[in-house]
């Protein structure tokens, strides 16, 4: 029988057809970018505090009732002009009162002078001792000082009665006045405050470790270094560029701060003395390697990437970023300039795995990323 031979022969037949070489895996495509050098600036902001140029108090230096307000809350002022004016009747009985003084101190001295006249021509002829000349000098000498001490308290009235006139110490604007007209005014007594608001100052506080970085770079780039820039409470920039002017000489044991003082041009007086805002100072960067954030990723704080080398092998390595920008990190350390990393799908790739990379520019993942 040949059934058992054809059966043999069939099986071997099926058996040398399901028999098949392997099929080789190929290797997944995951985008790539070479590392490049740019020079490139970021900004950082700082919470500022702002102040008028000159913000001082208005105080009443005399007793009296408020009797005119010449001014309104918010209106701009010239120096010199008349603010207030305090009831002034009893100041000008008292300055009369001291003219008086003073002349009858002259008339006293002038007396005085003629008595000491009239002495010393009978001192000449012996009619009277030498000890009545002294004491017509020292009469003399006492006049002369009781007419000082009279002229003094004259000054003093004047200058009391000047005092009933308040007016604006320099330019600016007026701020609120609490008192009405009618109110006792007592001596030291707020009557408002003035702002000249022409220039304006923010103080903001900057961490030491910055602090040294910008002393630094201020020797290479004085004038760009020292230029500021203003953001105000609504998000806008001030449309004037503020100037650095001075840096305390004291950093803040508690804080570890330093203060900085900028200036501002306010023209429109559109920044009032103690609004908030922010500082933004601009901080160049230049020959230094970028690399997307993306590309990325942390093990214990410490900043990672896979490298693809020639053989299209990943490997993982360890950089440094000396900062970040938006989507990018800028690296001081651990790649070479032309050296390609994995730019994304980093979640799907591990150490020693051959991948078919798809080279992307870094201009084009740039470019991609600021229309995000």
């Amino acid at each position: 029988m040949k059934l058992p031979g054809l059966t043999a022969a069939c099986l071997l037949a099926l058996s040398s057809c399901n028999l098949s070489e392997p099929t080789e895996t190929q290797p997944e495509s995951f985008p790539v970018t070479s590392v490049v050098r740019v020079d490139t600036f970021t900004y950082t902001d700082y919470v500022a505090e702002i102040h008028a140029l000159q913000n001082v108090e208005i105080r009443a230096r005399v007793t009296g009732y408020l009797e005119k307000i010449h001014v309104d809350e918010g209106a701009y002022v010239t120096q010199n002009q008349l603010l207030f004016s305090i009831n002034n009747k009893e100041y000008v009985e008292e300055l009369a009162k001291t003219k008086a003084l003073y002349k009858s101190a002259v008339a006293d001295v002038n007396a005085a002078e003629l008595e000491l006249k009239n002495v010393l021509q009978l001192a000449e002829k012996k009619i009277i001792s030498p000890t009545e000349v002294e004491l017509a000098k020292n009469k003399l000498e006492a006049k002369k000082a009781q007419r000082e001490e009279a002229q003094a308290y004259q000054t003093h009235a004047q200058l009391k009665l000047s005092n009933t006139e308040i007016r604006a110490p320099f330019n600016g604007t007026i701020n609120r006045i609490p008192h009405k007209i009618g109110s006792l005014i007592e001596e030291g007594t707020l009557l408002t405050s003035i702002s000249d608001n022409d220039e304006v100052f923010a103080y903001f506080d900057v961490s030491e470790k910055e602090y040294l970085n910008y002393a630094r770079h201020i020797r290479k780039d004085s004038i760009n270094s020292k230029v500021a820039t203003l953001i105000l409470a609504d998000g806008m920039e001030h449309p004037y560029k503020g100037v650095i002017e001075t840096i305390e000489g004291v950093i803040d044991a508690r804080t570890g701060n330093i203060a900085f003082r900028a200036r501002f041009k306010n023209p429109g007086k559109i920044i009032k003395h103690g609004a908030s805002g922010k500082i933004r100072l601009r901080k160049t960067f230049n020959d230094m390697m970028i690399v997307p954030q993306k590309s990325t990723f942390e093990i214990q704080d410490k900043l990672y990437v896979y490298v693809v080398d020639k053989d299209n092998k990943i490997s993982v390595r360890n950089i440094e970023a000396k900062t970040r920008l938006p989507h990018l990190y800028l690296v001081s350390n651990g790649l070479q300039e032309g050296e390609k990393i994995i730019y994304e799908g980093i979640q799907n790739v591990k150490p020693e795995m051959i991948i078919k990379p798809e080279l992307m520019t870094m201009r084009q993942i740039i470019k991609k990323l600021a229309s995000k």
